[in-house]
């Protein structure tokens, strides 16, 4: 079942309002940024995302294909969400970092699926040989 959850940057200047139902599954991925940040992502559609507060304060990078938005804050750098556009997975959807959600209980985050995915090496279907590290 959905929950909204809110979730911020470490500064604050970021701020936004998810609905996500974590039952469905999180994701970590092994490729350089996901790695480097230690993002644990859940993707939610543009419908169920609102971004309340601190447009004005996002950086925008990207790299490689150049179709996912890595999404920081310029004061703290905090990559709390992003977004992309992949047919594959719908059209446009936005990535909450949910170590950034405000309000998630930690027993929902030990409860959340979490399935792992081999970016490194563009096999998004299968997961990487090691995981422990993610």
């Amino acid at each position: 079942m959905k929950k909204t959850y809110a979730g911020s940057c470490h500064c604050g200047r970021i701020r936004y309002e998810a609905d996500i139902d974590l039952t469905q599954g999180t994701f970590k991925c092994n490729c350089s940024i996901c790695t480097k940040v230690r993002n644990w992502l859940t993707l939610v559609k543009p419908d169920d995302f609102r971004l309340l507060s601190g447009e004005e304060h996002l950086q925008d990078y990207q790299f490689g294909s150049q179709r996912k938005h890595h999404l920081f804050c310029r004061y703290c750098g905090v990559h709390s969400f992003g977004w992309g556009e992949e047919p594959e997975l719908g059209g446009k959807f936005f990535a909450v970092n949910l170590s950034c959600l405000d309000d998630v209980e930690v027993a929902d985050l030990v409860a959340a699926p979490i399935t792992y995915v081999d970016g490194r090496n563009d096999n998004w279907q299968s997961p990487p040989e090691e995981i422990r590290h993610l």
